[in-house]
């Protein structure tokens, strides 16, 4: 995020402000209320995924397999594609799927296989047409995920790549041809990922099971770990498209099905992209530290954003006030009207982040945005008490959600460059960051509970995004 500066002084903040209630943003439909016990149609739950301890032995040949965990997994979620896609090819597109035909499974720190897609040395998954191959370094690339992340990281990376080999058999029924953008052929794998998993979900697998909390909580968050670095934008060879995108298709396919995700078109992801480039005001490339004099920026943004959206607004935030922060980045207090920082614990949330830290397993911060995220998360409870609605609950915690995606989708307007700060690139997936921690504040009522399913929080702060406020107290009451 950053200051957006006025054009006759390089040092004046912008006065003119911005309110979201009339942003105009595309829709997605009409706004309908949302049974927070369900993810997609299912009962929330909470129990540990990956293989079931009665699964078959997978018939399934893969080439310099081990015994190890992250193979077994991996061998596992073939077998179990390969069951859902021979299902579904033909009942959804009346097409007769065709296993992959090659399987390589393979150690980065000390193997060179040659194969006709080049030589496999490099940590990665991928599949490759030349050959109809699916490969995966098990030794670096998802042994680190798994570590990270848990079982259902190699069986998310799987599904993703095998959403590749379906894109190869479907060809121009999923509108695939040679001249197709990588950013729509990556972005329809991960919808086709969320079609297996509701799969999954559904318990039709014979091989493994997954939660609709801490499970999907997983397979987003392993999203999330391969993303475009910001500033890239989904033009470019080998875009994935950042992870608040790559989530958005997951969720795509999961609630609306492979169909669906047949009809990615270069079109669709031009009008939902959130990639942009760096603002050459954006002197700090995205990184907004916690100041007193940032934290007055964002005030006035939010102050401006929600003047329109019926009852008072303007509540304070303070670094010392009626109410104790109890360790918290930010709480609010209900009837004073204030928001009271934790500013140690924000300015270690607003560490920049180094991807290439997180890959490698360092510990670094969740960037700015996360941290201002989270403030704009307790301002909101103060335009809810305005309006008279509850503050606890998850329900709260999900339309807290969608109010600070709608702040965070008006910020985000290019053409609005008059303003008090923007958005900058990265900026949308620092929020889904946070939005993955247990206790995340974005999507957490007045006590600071949160929503206990991930895909519920980045699906709310995804409407709020995309449609604006107004849909937050429809869909979210």
């Amino acid at each position: 995020m950053f200051p957006a500066r006025s054009g006759r002084a390089a040092l004046a903040v912008a006065l003119m402000l911005v309110t979201i209630t009339g942003c105009e943003q595309a829709t997605e439909g009409q706004a309908m209320p949302v049974d927070v016990t369900k993810v997609g149609g299912f009962d929330v739950t909470r129990f540990e995924s990956g293989r079931k301890p009665d699964a078959p032995a997978p018939d399934v040949t893969v080439e310099n397999a081990t015994g190890d965990e992250v193979d077994a997994l991996a061998i596992a979620t073939i077998a179990d594609l390969n069951d859902y896609w021979g299902k579904t090819l033909p009942a959804e597109f009346g097409v007769e799927f065709q296993p992959v035909s090659r399987l390589i499974s393979y150690d980065s720190s000390t193997d060179d296989i040659p194969t006709p897609c080049g030589t496999l040395n490099q940590p990665n998954a991928f599949f490759c047409e030349r050959g109809d191959i699916v490969a995966w370094d098990r030794g670096v690339l998802l042994r680190g995920m798994m570590a990270k992340y848990g079982r259902l990281a190699p069986v998310t990376v799987m599904a993703h790549e095998y959403g590749h080999a379906v894109q190869h058999r479907l060809g121009v029924t999923a509108g695939i041809t040679n001249d197709t953008a990588s950013i729509v052929k990556e972005l329809q794998a991960d919808c086709f990922t969320g079609a297996y998993f509701r799969w999954v979900v559904a318990d039709n697998s014979d091989y493994l099971r997954v939660s609709t909390a801490d499970g999907l909580n997983a397979v987003l968050s392993s999203l999330y770990f391969v993303r475009d670095a910001p500033g890239m934008l989904h033009g470019e060879q080998g875009a994935h498209g950042t992870s608040f995108d790559r989530a958005y298709a997951f969720q795509d396919g999961f609630e609306r099905g492979p169909e669906t995700c047949a009809e990615y078109d270069k079109a669709l992801i031009e009008v939902r992209t959130t990639q942009q480039e760096f603002s050459e005001q954006d002197t700090n490339q995205g990184d907004l530290p916690v100041t007193p004099e940032n934290v007055a920026l964002i005030k006035e943004s939010l102050d401006a954003a929600f003047s329109g959206t019926g009852g008072t607004s303007g509540a304070d935030i303070v670094a010392d006030g009626p109410c104790d922060h109890g360790g918290r980045a930010a709480v609010y207090c209900p009837g004073e009207r204030t928001v009271v920082l934790n500013v140690a614990e924000l300015t270690r949330i607003a560490q920049p982040l180094d991807i290439e830290a997180e890959r490698q397993g360092g510990s670094t911060g969740q960037g700015d945005f996360a941290a201002w995220a989270s403030i704009a998360s307790r301002y909101t409870l103060s335009v809810q008490e305005a309006d008279g609605l509850p503050l606890d609950g998850p329900l709260t915690g999900l339309r807290t959600a969608c109010l600070v995606g709608s702040w965070a989708g008006a910020a985000n307007q290019p053409r609005q460059v008059d303003k008090v700060v923007r958005l900058s690139p990265g900026d949308v997936d620092e929020a889904v960051l946070e939005m993955l921690q247990p206790d995340s504040l974005i999507a957490s009522d007045v006590d600071g509970a949160s929503v206990p399913s991930g895909f519920l929080r980045i699906e709310a702060f995804r409407v709020g995004y995309t449609n604006g406020p107004d849909t937050c107290a429809t869909r979210y009451s």
